[in-house]
């Protein structure tokens, strides 16, 4: 299949997300935030229960964009819609089953610590209701906001389809590419091709940013981090900027700590999402100037709300100022905030508080 590239001109007009991915410093910053479509929302609860579980949303491709709607409905003041989906939709498109249960997350089988990613069969008709969304959303869209599309990085999926679930420190992943890294290799490998398709795809339907999750980046050794996390992505943008060589890419790779200058030199992305666990001083310090960066209120803050919100708030909009930076949280926002600190953040970065 042919893709064109990108035409930027068309993509940016009027767009401060992607004025700042572009390297402007805007006051105030433009602001999304993690999760922003979900559970915290009495909108999204409403519709879950109406519809079905989590993947039957996802694959559900009206009310997977109406979800994706409903934050900039309420809060007018975020510059950006994400793509409602989830990371595992390429193990499930690789030909691993997937399943949500409640409480405990998601499940994939068979896990690749006991079956060989060849023995898969890939379905990769199960990436298109994706796409249906995006279109949908795209043609919804204030023309004034940025739709970001997603993937998770290679090694976070990989920890997933090699436990068949999520885990607090990814062990038995990490043992599989200590063991046989020529068979991690391989499962890599194939993530990455799938998963470049599918960032195309999303772009072909409509979306202007991509933003890589590396969600379990943090629980590799400095050695592993440059072969399962760097190196890969860096194949990864790569081959997406062969097709679009001016689509923005941001990088997040929580828990990188002291290992994210290497990864923002070394994988080409356009701007580094920083984790709450990042001092923001240190980051406008120690970071290029000129890479845009996105962050990194603690979500917990959020949940605070008062004065412990207002002044974490101020602390990253002090230490980004004059420098492009996209607020937004250190991860996902957490199902227990109140929909009433979300407007007090969104007034505090705008300034309208």
């Amino acid at each position: 299949m042919s893709r064109k590239p990108a035409d930027p001109s068309n993509r940016q007009a009027g767009k401060p997300l992607l004025a700042v991915l572009r390297g402007q410093a805007l006051s105030p910053p433009p602001i999304w935030l993690m999760r922003q479509a979900g559970r915290y929302l009495p909108e999204y609860r409403q519709l879950r229960q109406d519809k079905g579980s989590f993947l039957d949303l996802v694959y559900d491709s009206d009310a997977a964009a109406e979800i994706t709607l409903q934050p900039l409905k309420r809060f007018p003041q975020l510059d950006a819609a994400i793509l409602f989906s989830d990371i595992l939709i390429v193990p499930f498109a690789l030909g691993q089953n997937l399943t949500f249960i409640a409480g405990e997350g998601p499940r994939l089988s068979p896990i690749l610590a006991e079956t060989a990613i060849e023995d898969l069969n890939p379905f990769p008709a199960r990436l298109d209701p994706i796409y249906d969304t995006v279109r949908k959303v795209k043609a919804a869209l204030d023309r004034t906001k940025t739709l970001i599309g997603f993937a998770g990085s290679p090694w976070t999926v990989a920890t997933y389809m090699a436990a068949g679930q999520g885990s607090r420190d990814q062990a038995e992943t990490r043992r599989l590419a200590y063991s046989d890294p020529a068979r991690f290799e391989a499962i890599i490998r194939r993530i990455e091709d799938v998963t470049v398709d599918y960032l195309l795809g999303q772009v072909e339907a409509g979306v202007e940013v991509v933003q890589l999750f590396d969600s379990w980046a943090g629980s590799l050794s400095p050695a592993q981090f440059e072969q399962w996390v760097i190196v890969p992505t860096a194949r990864l943008v790569d081959a997406i900027r062969a097709r679009h060589p001016d689509l923005p890419i941001i990088g997040f790779p929580k828990g990188a700590g002291g290992k994210l200058r290497a990864y923002a030199r070394e994988t080409g992305i356009t701007a580094l999402g920083l984790d709450e666990t990042v001092d923001p001083v240190w980051a406008a310090k120690e970071l290029p100037e000129d890479l845009p960066v996105q962050g990194n209120l603690d979500p917990l803050a959020l949940v605070a709300g008062g004065e412990t919100l207002q002044a974490a708030v101020g602390r990253v909009l002090d230490a980004f100022a004059g420098r492009p930076h996209i607020f937004n949280l250190g991860h996902g926002i957490l199902q227990d905030t109140p929909v009433a600190h979300v407007e007090e953040l969104l007034a505090q970065v705008k300034g309208t508080k």
